[in-house]
């Protein structure tokens, strides 16, 4: 019976020299490191320049959602005996673009259609993961996250999205700043508004997607969030913004794992764990800037 987001026998070496010793340099000679520090940069700048997006939108709560379903794609991927990294990526895309047609189409706010999707997946997903037997052990690294276990796969996946999000939103900059500040002024001006807000959820789901097997179903909103509040606290002007934000997410994604790697802690929690406390710090030195003047 597979297993969910299964360990590689580097993995499990890994575990094994995390916790014996505080050499990185010794460390970072192991492939599923390497593996890990590249998929951390990539993962940061894609979660740092979609979440400038997310936090500026007001979708935090949506990706909040699109995460949580992801549990389903995972379970059903196990129950149908296929590779749920292959099962996770259509799924959150369905989910993503069906969640975004409901709020469309109905008078409900986007918090409430949020909600009852998120809690009917959430459901399902339970009950599936209920239904697969034999060892569920792995059902930890879904909630949380491990990114010493991402494979070569995952990487060109990640790196795909990346370059697909990047050719998109990089060449109609202008437009999605003006969507993002006043989605009204850009419908006026012929911007096809409805499509760029589809295209964008497309992104954010396979990110979300992606980002899963690194922080997991619970923590993945939080590294797409995290790292571009940290930079909207530094910087109002947009370009910088995002230049800060991708900075922001890759940085601390790297110390995230020099974190667990020093203190035998997971590497999922331990990034966005960074994060938090980046943001902190951020705050709370331009809070004493603002005080001293």
């Amino acid at each position: 019976m597979p297993v969910i987001i299964g360990f590689c026998n580097d993995c499990q070496i890994a575990r094994l020299a995390i916790a014996n010793t505080n050499d990185l340099v010794e460390l970072l000679t192991f492939p599923f490191m390497q593996r890990a520090i590249v998929g951390a940069v990539l993962m940061g700048i894609l979660g740092g320049m979609l979440g400038s997006f997310v936090t500026l939108r007001q979708l935090s709560f949506f990706s909040h959602a699109v995460g949580h379903a992801a549990l389903v794609g995972v379970a059903l991927g196990v129950l149908l005996q296929i590779n749920p990294t292959w099962m996770l990526l259509p799924f959150t895309l369905v989910f993503g673009v069906i969640v975004l047609y409901f709020i469309d189409k109905t008078d409900l706010g986007s918090d409430s259609v949020l909600s009852i999707v998120l809690s009917g997946a959430l459901a399902i997903g339970v009950i599936l993961t209920s239904l697969i037997k034999g060892y569920r052990g792995n059902l930890m690294a879904v909630l949380f996250g491990d990114i010493l276990a991402i494979d070569t796969t995952d990487l060109i996946l990640t790196l795909l999205v990346l370059v697909g999000g990047s050719i998109f939103l990089l060449s109609t900059l202008q437009q999605q700043i003006l969507l993002t500040l006043n989605p009204d002024v850009a419908q006026v001006q012929g911007i096809p508004v409805q499509l760029y807000r589809y295209v964008f959820v497309v992104l954010l789901s396979l990110a979300v997607a992606v980002a899963i097997k690194a922080v997991g179903v619970l923590l993945v909103n939080a590294f797409l969030v995290i790292p571009a509040s940290t930079a909207k606290l530094m910087s109002h002007h947009f370009s910088r913004f995002l230049i800060m934000s991708v900075i922001v997410g890759s940085i601390s994604s790297i110390a995230g794992i020099i974190v667990s790697g020093i203190f035998n802690f997971a590497s999922g929690p331990s990034i966005v764990l960074v994060q938090f406390l980046l943001f902190v710090a951020v705050f709370i030195w331009f809070k004493l800037r603002l005080t001293a003047a």
